[in-house]
Order: structure tokens, then sequence, then C-alpha cells
């Protein structure tokens, strides 16, 4: 090939990266989806007393909550924790009802943030997870949305039948943006 073609070649190839570029700058920039604020994932603890059965009765329910696995967008935020105590009026029938509450963490860096949140359950697969969507109301990330996914394996007929299923441990995943 003579250096006049190779030449040729490549004014036509800038000209063409040159017409490639300014196209991509005229339509401006790309719209990307929000980066997360916060994501976590780690693994939650429920138990239940008495156990659940398929008889509706009311069960102190206590969960325990490790996010070991944090990614912050700030680089502050290495893992977390939550824990609660609540009341609820079920049986091994209906664990899959709407709720809502306020659910406190506890940061590596010491701080906390509330989210207040909204609930609901589906069985799938032999698990039952549970999503969680709402605001933080107070602390760290005040005014972000979060959700929540809670993914426990599902009670046991035999449990249900005999002494009530007393706990169950499953993976979780929080997003904050």
């Amino acid at each position: 090939m003579s250096v006049m073609r190779a030449r040729a070649r490549l004014a036509v190839l800038a000209t063409a990266v040159t017409v490639l570029c300014a196209g991509a700058l005229a339509a401006g920039p790309a719209r990307a989806e929000p980066l997360a604020l916060l994501q976590c994932q780690g693994t939650e603890s429920v138990a239940y007393s008495p156990g659940v059965t398929f008889q509706p009765q009311d069960v102190d329910v206590t969960t325990d909550g490790r996010l070991g696995s944090c990614i912050d967008g700030a680089g502050e935020v290495t893992s977390g924790a939550y824990g609660e105590r609540f009341t609820l009026h079920v049986g091994c029938n209906d664990l899959l009802g709407g709720f809502q509450g306020l659910r406190t963490f506890t940061w590596s860096t010491g701080d906390t943030s509330v989210i207040e949140a909204r609930g609901s359950s589906t069985a799938v697969a032999g698990q039952v997870v549970t999503t969680l969507t709402g605001t933080v109301v107070q602390g760290r990330f005040q005014g972000r949305s979060a959700t929540q996914v809670i993914t426990l394996p599902q009670p046991g007929l035999l449990l249900c039948l005999t002494t009530g299923v007393t706990g169950a441990t499953g993976v979780t995943t929080l997003t904050v943006v």
C-alpha cells in the first residue's frame, strides 16, 4: 500500500471518529439510573414465641438483622444491624399479610437511620419473600428512599401441625437511593 493511500485512510478514519463524537455530544449526556447511596447484604433471623401453628394466636416476634457487606457511596458505612420485637396475631396460613412500621438501623459509623416502611410478603418456591419499601425519616440518609428484601424459608407443614415454627434465618438486601 502506498503512503498516499495509508494517509487517505487515516484521514477518512479521523473524520469518521470526529463526526461520531460530535454527534454523541450533540445528543447530550446519557441518562443513567441513579446510583445507590447505600447497598448492604446480610442475614435476618426471626424467632417466634410461642411457635407459629395453623391456629392463629398472638405471637411475640423478635428479629435480628446483620448487614455485614455494605457499599456506601460516601465510603463510610461498611456494616449495620437492626433488631425489633413486636406482637402479631398470626398462624401458618396467614404469615403473608401486609404491615407497616418503623425499623431502626445502626451503622458501623455509630449513627442510625429510622425507616418508615410498608411491607408485604409472598410465598415463592418454598420461601417467604418480604419486601419493605419506605423512606428514611430520621438520621443518616434522611429523606432517601429505602427498599429491603428478606428471604426466609417457608414454614414446614409438620411443624405447623405440631410444636409450631419457632424461628427462621435467611438472607436480606437493603438499598437506599
